[in-house]
C-alpha cells in the first residue's frame, strides 16, 4: 500500500507539469490520509488540465456517508477496472497525484521500521490515481482521491510487497485522456523500473502525521 508520501516544492510542479501559474503550495515532507492533497485532472466537462486539492481517500458516488473514504486510500491496479468503488473513476475520472517520494515500513524487527523511496534522477514524478466527486443528502459535497497500488520492483520489494503505479511523464496523456482503452490503461499500472530507484531509512518521527518537516526525509541508521 502507499499511506504517506512526501510533495516537491511549488515551482517544480509548476516546471514539470507546465502549469500556466504557480499554486500557492507548501513543500510537503509527511502527507497522511484524510487530508487533502494536490492532484493534476482534467478540468470536469472541458479537456483543459487543472491543479485541484482533493481529500485523500476516496468517497465513490453511491456511497451513502463519508466513513468509507479510510478504506480507500488505495486501489489495487489488479482489480481497478472492475471493482465498484472504483470502476466508474477508472473509466471517467482518472488523475496525477504529483509526489517526491514515499514511505514505506519493513516488518524485519518488533519495531517497524520506515523507510523513505525516491527517484534517483529527479525529485518529482506522479502516482497514477483516480478522483470521485460525491453528494451527501444534507448538500455536503467531497472531491476525493485514491492511490493506484501494483507490485513491488525488487527495491521497493525488500521493504513491502506493493508499491504506488508510477506514470512516466511521457504517459501522462495518455493517463489522463477519456478516450484512452483499459487494455492501454492496465499496461500502465506496471511496477516502476527498479533501477531507477533509491530506498533507505528514516527516523520514527514520520510515524506521527503532525510531524511533517524536513527531518522526516533524513536518512538513519537501520536499527
Amino acid at each position: 500500500m502507499c499511506g504517506r508520501f512526501s510533495l516537491p516544492t511549488p515551482e517544480e510542479l509548476t516546471a514539470h507539469f507546465n502549469l500556466k501559474k504557480t499554486p500557492k503550495l507548501e513543500p510537503r515532507y509527511n502527507i497522511a490520509p484524510s487530508q487533502d492533497i494536490a492532484v493534476l485532472r482534467l478540468t470536469p466537462h472541458t479537456s483543459g488540465r487543472e491543479l485541484a486539492l482533493l481529500r485523500w481517500g476516496l468517497v465513490p458516488f453511491w456511497a451513502k456517508d463519508q466513513k468509507i473514504s479510510y478504506k480507500m486510500i488505495n486501489a489495487r491496479a489488479e482489480s481497478v477496472a472492475g471493482k465498484p468503488a472504483f470502476r466508474a473513476a477508472f473509466r471517467h475520472r482518472r488523475c496525477l497525484i504529483p509526489a517526491s517520494g514515499f514511505f514505506e515500513w519493513s516488518h524485519k524487527i518488533k519495531t517497524k521500521q520506515p523507510h523513505y523511496i525516491r527517484l534517483k534522477d529527479s525529485n518529482i514524478f506522479a502516482f497514477a490515481g483516480l478522483w470521485e466527486y460525491w453528494a451527501g443528502d444534507n448538500g455536503e459535497t467531497v472531491n476525493s482521491c485514491t492511490i493506484i497500488t501494483t507490485e513491488a520492483n525488487k527495491t521497493v520489494g525488500n521493504i513491502h510487497d506493493r508499491m504506488p503505479a508510477i506514470i512516466e511523464p511521457e504517459l501522462y496523456d495518455r493517463w489522463l485522456a477519456p478516450g484512452t482503452e483499459e487494455k492501454n490503461l492496465l499496461s500502465l499500472l506496471t511496477p516502476f523500473p527498479d533501477t531507477k530507484m533509491l530506498a533507505y531509512p528514516v527516523g520514527i518521527e514520520v510515524n506521527n502525521p503532525r510531524n511533517d518537516t524536513p527531518a522526516c526525509l533524513t536518512e538513519k541508521k537501520e536499527r
